[in-house]
């Protein structure tokens, strides 16, 4: 039998094709070994840190950056500095909030891409595409949306609509595992920027719309297992399982689908649960624990430390997920450990966090159905807006909230909070359903309407957060559905459907500087960073999300913003 050895010029050949195989996977970037870690100690200090390491820069929530580079003398002055525009293919919209870690800025786009660049010079570093397949699109309620990544270690995490997470080699993109919670198509997705915190990586699940059982659980950062798993709806036999009808619980809804935040100090997590299923609550009496609940959780274990329900017996959709923020606030002469949140059901409320008790709860919009709190925090709603099957009532604010999932900012120097807000209110019409799992799981159908003696549907307000009272308020034809990144030096970014990155004074509502018009529409966050004494605003432009999927009107004043994902990065021209 003759053998042969292939030619040097063969050889040769075989060798340029490996390499340019090679080049086309994700690979290590000139940078690479000045990537620093993420460490716990790193996050737990955040605040201080130059970049934006976490979804909202910080545990606590406040979306606040230290720095003052950027001030109401100079901000005119912000010009691009770069932007990248993504593929033309994804058309929905970008939500997530930009992280940076030394020179790396990482994001995510539709679909479930993650980029990473170079914050400076806006190169790319690599890509990661996992290519979801359709059924994992099929039971995404409001778009297929990602709000970002989170950083530990060496690694990049991302949670995805599939029901995998995956952990990414942040110098690389190459990956390094990939874990399935849930299979898709079944109700279940994922849409929240996982949290990051000591040796965990905690994610929650969404699906309410589909009945899917509510679920948040933590994995080991390492390999992906699952450390622990908490349902949001109680079994029959578990506290609280009795404030439903047997059998309901297990296609309750009760998602909790976006980040919580974290007090180091006390060592608790703390979470907020979305809506129970099916909307229709005439379908299932009682309170329905823990929907539209703030939970107090060991992040250890997954236990509960204590709840607190801002909307018992929901049939609005008025969740309870909106940002959980920790700040310290004095009210009638005494100092309290709070929590702010701006819930869906129009109220701004504070919490003490040591204990679950409500501080104080003040309408921020219209609102109809829940009508007050009583002295112990419970909620006070009218019957009358509960509709049945057959029947239809008008109520505010709409399905959509008072506010939604967009961040709202808080600067703990001026006790001001900046919140974007939406106004509408709705129909809702009541029908039978049964559950099936990966079908809509409503019973009713609904109508959005203007909010009587509005100004528009959108408004940037300031809320005195030791009082509740609104200090000052921008209003906005359009939905204004951008988050908020406030500075230590008095200024609040944030975008809105019009195309424009705006900087306000956050103690007075001047609008001091607008962007030229970009791409598209915001509706993501904002992040402010620093490198090499330099300052930065990155922001995400890219209409899409929940409102031109359900808004109606809203979605009609909206029809002409384009579409298509923009990152632009600011800096001062000067310095």
């Amino acid at each position: 039998m003759k053998t042969s050895s292939a030619s040097p010029a063969r050889l040769a050949i075989l060798a340029a094709a490996v390499a340019a195989t090679i080049s086309l996977r994700p690979g290590p970037v000139a940078a690479a070994a000045d990537y620093p870690a993420v460490t716990y100690d790193r996050l737990t200090s955040a605040q201080s840190d130059p970049g934006w390491l976490t979804y909202y820069r910080t545990y606590n929530g406040q979306a606040h950056s230290p720095l003052k580079q950027i001030d109401a003398s100079n901000v005119k002055g912000l010009k691009q500095a770069w932007a990248y525009k993504f593929p033309a293919d994804l058309q929905q919209g970008f939500e997530a909030t930009p992280l940076v870690n030394g020179r790396y800025l990482f994001v995510t786009t539709p679909k479930d891409n993650v980029y990473a660049f170079d914050a400076v010079s806006g190169k790319t570093l690599w890509k990661y595409e996992p290519k979801l397949g359709a059924e994992s699109f099929k039971t995404a309620c409001c778009d297929v949306v990602n709000r970002g990544v989170a950083l530990y270690g060496k690694n990049v995490y991302v949670a995805m609509l599939s029901g995998e997470v995956a952990a990414l080699d942040a110098q690389s993109g190459a990956l390094v595992w990939k874990k399935q919670m849930f299979d898709p198509g079944t109700g279940y997705a994922f849409s929240l920027a996982p949290l990051a915190l000591d040796g965990a990586l905690v994610v929650g699940s969404s699906g309410g719309e589909y009945g899917a059982r509510g679920f948040i659980a933590a994995l080991d950062p390492a390999n992906g297992n699952v450390l622990w798993k908490r349902y949001t709806v109680p079994g029959a036999k578990e506290p609280g399982g009795n404030t439903w009808p047997d059998g309901m619980q297990e296609h309750g809804g009760a998602p909790a689908w976006l980040t919580g935040t974290y007090d180091s100090g006390s060592k608790t997590l703390y979470w907020g649960v979305g809506n129970p299923g099916p909307w229709l609550a005439d379908l299932r009496p009682g309170d329905n624990l823990y929907s539209d609940s703030l939970l107090a959780l060991d992040p250890k274990t997954g236990d509960l430390k204590w709840h607190y329900q801002y909307t018992r017996h929901d049939t609005w959709d008025y969740d309870g997920v909106n940002t959980p923020v920790l700040a310290n606030i004095k009210y009638e002469g005494k100092d309290y450990d709070a929590i702010i949140h701006a819930d869906r059901n129009g109220y701004f409320h504070a919490i003490d966090r040591s204990n679950g008790k409500l501080i104080y709860a003040r309408p921020f919009v219209k609102a109809t159905s829940v009508t007050g709190y009583t002295a112990d925090g419970k909620p006070v709603q009218d019957e009358s807006k509960y509709p049945k099957t057959g029947t239809t009532i008008e109520t505010c604010p709409s399905f959509l909230g008072g506010k939604n999932w967009w961040s709202v900012s808080y600067d703990a120097d001026k006790h001001i909070a900046i919140v974007p807000t939406l106004h509408a209110c709705m129909s809702l019409s009541g029908k039978s359903v049964n559950y099936m799992e990966g079908l809509p799981y409503l019973g009713e159908g609904f109508e959005i309407k203007p909010e009587p003696g509005s100004q528009g549907y959108g408004e940037l307000q300031a809320i005195d957060v030791n009082t509740g009272k609104k200090l000052w308020s921008h209003w906005s034809k359009l939905p204004w559905n951008g988050g908020v990144a406030t500075t230590a030096s008095g200024l609040a970014f944030s975008g809105s459907l019009d195309g424009h990155l705006y900087a306000f004074d956050v103690a007075s509502g001047k609008v001091l500087w607008q962007s030229p018009k970009l791409a598209s529409g915001i509706i993501a966050q904002p992040s402010v960073f620093e490198i090499d004494g330099k300052e930065y605003v990155a922001v995400l432009a890219g209409y899409g999300g929940a409102n031109p999927i359900w808004g109606g009107p809203m979605a009609k004043v909206a029809d002409k913003v384009p579409r298509g994902g923009t990152l632009y990065v600011f800096a001062l021209s000067h310095s």
